[in-house]
């Protein structure tokens, strides 16, 4: 490290939705502040979110559409900081959004929209933001009676020049390791180690699924279709749409699913969601006893896939009416229809997972500041921790909560 340190009041590292909230919140506060991003720029991850409408919160936000060992620790900051008020700095900024299925929210325009405000925001307040700037180190000094004690000295590298940075606050906002490209890494996790603070298991999350043999073969041959489904594992069950890949399936459904899925666990599809699949094929085999199975079933699902499914489950009938299937064989197709048990062998992992389960532990803590126990001025916030949203703008909203509730304190 070259030269005498630069002195801030909080240093932020990482340039995301939850560092940027976080910096901005403190500079209200009449903190100085630091934002080191080791990326080009800040807000990647804002920019590419929701097809690059970003899906910045949802209307309908609670515990349950979050994941974590510790379920209750999301509660308090998701109340002092909730959806509403960060419409309300949208709404501010004069920016125009939608509200789209599932009660979930985007810009009308451009997910720049968002990056924009928070950093006008930033500005407004004071905030110092450098990029391709990386904290080779943080380390932990020795308070004082200082009115502002220089807790901890971030190594700032920049462009192949280091310089210290002392502050009283240092905040990981360092994100995960999803989405590498987009600047994903362990250095949070890395960090929190260094500090004693265990994590929890990580893995990718809303991510896509991959087969292997034939089911794999199948997937390629219908890349591209889309349907609505029922998906479930382990008790968790969600209604979406379901995407057919090259590798395997993919969609809103999936995603949502995966985030639940162990390796070696099967996942069951409802194809006809709403509908008792046995009844509807009984019904039809007595009412419409000439029709053919895959006739019927193209009224209901993509041509494709009935396609599909024919040669899986009743390749010997394809040609012979539905009346003259047994009622066994009716039944036992009817049930699969409903409860299809698929396999994957993976997911895509974390080169095109939104998030990463687990993180820091949040036993470790606070969740009214995410100031880590028994190391004052050294915050946690967003992806990093122990906290996953479900797909809809909670992750973002986590960013928010989170970030506003450490930049109240930092």
């Amino acid at each position: 490290m070259h030269g005498s340190p630069e002195q801030y009041d909080v240093v932020v590292l990482g340039g995301g939705a939850a560092g940027l909230m976080c910096a901005l919140t403190a500079g209200q506060r009449g903190r100085r502040v630091l934002v080191l991003e080791r990326a080009n720029k800040v807000g990647k991850k804002i920019l590419m979110s929701g097809g690059g409408r970003c899906n910045f919160t949802n209307r309908l936000v609670t515990a349950d559409n979050f994941i974590s060992q510790n379920p209750h620790f999301c509660k308090s900051a998701l109340s002092r900081y909730t959806q509403w008020d960060f419409i309300a700095m949208v709404e501010r900024h004069g920016i125009e959004y939608e509200e789209r299925k599932h009660t979930q929210l985007f810009c009308l325009h451009s997910a720049r929209d968002i990056l924009d405000m928070l950093l006008r925001e930033c500005e407004a307040a004071g905030v110092a933001i450098r990029t391709h700037c990386d904290a080779a180190a943080v380390t932990a000094g020795h308070a004082t009676g200082e009115a502002t004690p220089r807790r901890y000295t971030v190594d700032c590298l920049q462009s192949g020049t280091g310089r210290p940075v002392e502050c009283s606050s240092v905040v990981v906002a360092t994100g995960a390791l999803s989405i590498p490209t987009l600047g994903g890494s362990g250095q949070g996790y890395q960090i929190a180690s260094q500090f004693g603070l265990p994590l929890t298991p990580l893995r990718a999350g809303l991510v896509p699924f991959m087969f292997s043999d034939a089911t794999r073969d199948m997937c390629e041959r219908l890349a591209g279709v889309s349907l609505p489904v029922e998906l479930s594992c382990k008790g968790h069950v969600f209604v979406e749409n379901m995407l057919f890949t090259h590798r395997g399936i993919s969609g809103p459904a999936t995603l949502q699913i995966s985030s639940y899925w162990q390796p070696g666990e099967p996942v069951c599809v409802n194809l006809l969601p709403g509908t008792d699949a046995t009844a509807l094929l009984m019904d039809s085999k007595s009412g419409q006893a000439r029709q053919r199975l895959g006739s019927l079933l193209n009224k209901h699902l993509p041509r494709a896939l009935v396609t599909e499914l024919q040669a899986l489950w009743w390749p010997d009938k394809a040609d012979v009416p539905l009346g003259e299937f047994p009622d066994r064989q009716v039944t036992t197709i009817g049930q699969r229809l409903n409860a299809w048990q698929l396999k994957p062998s993976a997911t895509e992992g974390y080169r095109t997972a939104e998030v990463t389960l687990g993180g820091v532990d949040t036993g470790h803590i606070s969740s009214k500041t995410m100031e880590a126990r028994g190391h004052p001025g050294l915050f946690f916030v967003g992806e990093v921790m122990d906290v996953t949203g479900h797909l809809g703008g909670f992750n973002f909203q986590w960013a928010w909560s989170s970030g506003y509730a450490a930049g109240m304190y930092a």
